[in-house]
């Protein structure tokens, strides 16, 4: 079980960047949450599979079709929470 918080920016906000995220990380098996943040990026908290944590951060490099992806930021997350959905928050 591996757990990533991710910053993706770019052209993330207003191209339901968020509602594809949910769906791929539903599809993947993944827990956890996506949200705007106030700069225009988007921030994201994936738990799950070693192997489907690394394919959804495949994808953040994709997006969604109206998105145009600058740059994707990683870091292991320290938080001992454990996710039992993947959620939007607003």
């Amino acid at each position: 079980m591996k757990t990533i918080n991710v910053i993706v920016e770019g052209r993330v906000q207003g191209v339901y960047f968020r509602d594809y995220t949910e769906r791929q990380a539903l599809q993947l098996n993944l827990s956890g949450w996506v949200r705007n943040k106030r700069d225009g990026s988007v921030e994201a908290m994936l738990q799950g599979a070693d192997s489907d944590v690394t394919s959804m951060l495949d994808w953040f490099w994709q997006g969604s079709p109206r998105s145009k992806v600058a740059n994707v930021r990683t870091r292991e997350a320290l938080s001992e929470e454990h996710y039992t959905t993947f959620e939007i928050r607003y």
